[in-house]
């Protein structure tokens, strides 16, 4: 397998936070011009806190960044140690299908249960990635 194919799926979800990147400044944005906020007085994340109601995205963009960095890892690890092989790139698209479910629920209709499914699925894939991975690498 070309090991440039393992880091699709990085890119996909590059191109997710991106999307969600957007999604969030054209929130607030929207919401600072709506309810007169101005730019200083969401100076600090507990002002931002206080004062922004629409932080779906916000909050997804932030989750963007805490399991996402397994995966990350994981993938450079299967790159560098020869396991980018068709298990490694199922489990990776998997994740990455679940990160864009997860996504798409928080930042359109925002229920809890659906997006704890596709969150707690996401982060078995992961889970079931990096014990493939250790697998491979204790197997050698």
């Amino acid at each position: 397998m070309d090991t440039k194919a393992i880091f699709l799926p990085a890119l996909a979800m590059a191109a997710l936070t991106c999307i969600v990147w957007l999604r969030m400044f054209r929130v607030r944005i929207r919401q600072m011009y709506r309810d007169r906020i101005h730019p200083q007085s969401v100076a600090t994340s507990a002002q931002a806190l206080a004062r922004f109601t629409e932080s779906a995205a916000a909050d997804n963009f932030r989750n963007l960044f805490e399991l996402p960095v397994l995966f990350y890892l994981a993938l450079s690890v299967a790159a560098f140690n020869g396991l980018a092989d068709t298990p490694t790139l199922t489990l990776a698209w998997l994740f990455v299908a679940m990160r864009i479910a997860h996504s798409f629920i928080q930042c359109t209709y925002n229920r809890v249960m659906h997006r704890f499914a596709a969150y707690a699925v996401g982060g078995m894939v992961l889970w079931a990635l990096w014990i493939y991975l250790a697998t491979g690498l204790i197997g050698r």
